[in-house]
């Protein structure tokens, strides 16, 4: 494990304290992020001093709004390795990118026998817009299993695919196992048959490096709360040429070239998918918080959180009556089951003891049907943990066994 001293920057996240003053052991990051005062302090400049309307005003603040709103869509595309901002459309979150992907590429390019590829892992907003657009075109969803440690089955998936494959859909890293798919294998096995490859990148982006190039997807999809910025902003990625073609989703203003009743002309990308005032101090604030992220490296990150995830796997293995689920190599996540004990029962003894985990299905529930189990308890690693955190919810679920007992 990396110096944790170089990377655990609990002093930059106010949010890591109880209200008397005492620690907060975070541990539940791969539902969102404790935001560090750098991105707080970004939000409040742009909802305060600087405020002004993007796009439409001629006054100089709102000019200087833009610069920064429009700087942040370059800073986007420079972190993820994006060839052109215009790669990069903002949305409210990875949920509705992939929504956005469902009804302007899916609804319009799928018909009746096409075949989509989605995996057991899958968040459900990487299952149910797929199901949608199955319902009213008539493609078909198949399943990709996994390996017996919990990552999509890479095998499996050559294996099922044909020319009636027209997209696959996968998360980059599970949010439940931390499992990390081999992403541009994944994408190279899609281009094989002629389909197209979508990612949910939202457990990837805040601890990896991140390069479009490199990984050959055609679509990516993360959030920014995720990422240690604000709620409400997410970034859909995706190729000139395939944004390009598709048509807008949502109608209003923005997003358009030239409106009259006799007909209208849309905007370019990415505006053409921008309807209506944008997330204007949301985007600002991603950009200070991708500069935090890049400050400390994704690939330290990902070494720092690897290794908590490791440790706390070795410590849970000493409690006999703990399950562990997924590979012994995670992205920061670590779910498991305490015999005799609900997960909601131990996430509210924990919190009793300052320590938050996630407890429940994880917004997974095939994969909890695949695994056996209603539920998981589930710890996830940030920036700012440490070994302290394993040390207390160790302590924790000590006392919820004594409860137990």
């Amino acid at each position: 494990m990396s110096d944790t001293a170089t990377l655990t920057r609990k002093v930059d996240f106010p949010g890591l304290l109880t209200p008397d003053g005492a620690p907060w052991h975070y541990l539940d990051t791969a539902a969102t992020a404790q935001k560090p005062q750098a991105v707080i302090d970004a939000m409040s400049r742009a909802m305060g001093k600087d405020y002004a309307t993007v796009h439409r005003g001629v006054y100089s603040r709102s000019a200087m709004m833009t610069q920064g709103y429009e700087a942040a869509r370059r800073r986007v595309a420079d972190f993820i390795g994006a060839q052109s901002e215009n790669e990069i459309v903002f949305v409210r979150g990875a949920t509705e990118a992939i929504n956005l992907v469902a009804a302007s590429w899916g609804m319009t390019r799928l018909t009746e026998g096409d075949r989509i590829v989605l995996s057991t892992l899958e968040h459900h907003s990487n299952i149910v817009p797929w199901q949608m657009v199955a319902e009213r075109t008539g493609a078909q969803i198949d399943v990709c299993p996994l390996t017996e440690d919990g990552c999509i089955d890479l095998g499996a998936l050559e294996a099922m695919i044909g020319p009636r494959t027209k997209l696959v859909a996968l998360a980059h890293v599970s949010n439940v196992l931390g499992s990390v798919l081999d992403a541009r294998k994944a994408a190279d096995l899609a281009h094989s048959v002629g389909a197209k490859i979508l990612l949910d990148g939202c457990q990837a982006a805040p601890r990896m490096t991140l390069d479009m190039k490199a990984l050959d997807c055609d679509f990516y999809a993360f959030s920014g709360h995720k990422l240690y910025g604000p709620t409400g902003i997410g970034v859909l990625w995706a190729r000139e040429d395939i944004l390009d073609a598709m048509p807008p989703w949502q109608g209003g203003g923005a997003m358009i070239d030239k409106v009259s009743f006799e007909g209208t002309t849309y905007a370019p990308p990415p505006q053409r998918f921008e309807a209506g005032t944008p997330m204007i101090t949301e985007a600002i604030a991603l950009h200070a918080a991708i500069d935090y992220v890049a400050a400390h490296d994704p690939d330290k990150l990902y070494e720092h959180e690897n290794g908590l995830a490791r440790k706390l796997r070795e410590e849970l293995r000493r409690t006999n009556a703990v399950t562990l689920f997924g590979p012994e190599e995670s992205a920061g996540i670590v779910s498991f089951a305490l015999e005799g004990v609900h997960p909601h029962d131990l996430g509210t003894i924990l919190d009793e003891e300052n320590v938050a985990i996630r407890a429940g299905h994880h917004c997974a529930q095939p994969l909890m049907e695949h695994l056996g189990v209603p539920a998981t308890a589930r710890a996830s690693f940030g920036l700012y943990s440490d070994e302290n955190d394993i040390a207390a919810l160790m302590r924790g679920i000590e006392r919820t066994r004594r409860i137990f007992g």
